[in-house]
């Protein structure tokens, strides 16, 4: 199983509060482990105060109003940005899938403040991580959703709307989950 560019959508009583109702964005999924971003948790922090801290100043006030989203618990304090694949940094933007790369390197983010970033864009501070087998195990215990990534819902949609949309995208209504898991 290789979840790579996929979303993971947490099931209702998944157990960890900080997994409510998240739709993450897997960046890789291999033997090793897992490493996604959550798209839908607005962290209190807009993209103009965090490039403020670092002397950069945001050309475009649209641009400047972004949220900034909690990516996962996993290094809080490190930024990464998702984004459209028609942005390439000079050092380093890893293409998980098409129509999605990830970026976490400081030249991003000024690019962004001068204008020259990528078309759609969603900067998280934080992962969220599995080791080997960690992530399959918790598919199995019922905590996960697995559905295709869609670009219009990760950059798009409203964050309080992007977990009911997701689920959507399986023919699932929400109000009929479960937080039980049942095996045959």
């Amino acid at each position: 199983m290789d979840l790579t560019g996929k979303l993971l959508i947490a099931m209702p009583g998944m157990g960890d509060p900080r997994f409510d109702r998240s739709v993450i964005f897997m960046c890789s999924h291999d033997t090793d482990g897992a490493m996604g971003l959550i798209v839908n948790k607005p962290a209190d922090l807009r993209l103009a105060e965090l490039l403020e801290q670092m002397d950069l100043a945001c050309k475009d006030p649209a641009v400047a109003k972004s949220p900034v989203r909690f990516g996962g618990p996993v290094e809080t304090g490190r930024g990464f940005v998702l984004h459209s694949s028609d942005y390439a940094a000079n050092l380093h933007s890893l293409k998980v899938s098409d129509g999605f790369s990830m970026t976490a390197t400081l030249d991003i983010l000024e690019d962004i403040a001068n204008g020259r970033g990528p078309a759609r864009k969603a900067l998280m501070l934080g992962y969220s991580g599995w080791g080997p087998g960690q992530l399959e195990a918790e598919i199995s215990d019922n905590g996960w959703l697995t559905a295709d990534a869609d670009s219009d819902l990760v950059f798009n949609t409203p964050d309080g709307d992007k977990w009911e949309a997701a689920l959507k995208t399986l023919g699932i209504d929400a109000l009929l989950l479960s937080a039980s898991a049942g095996h045959a």
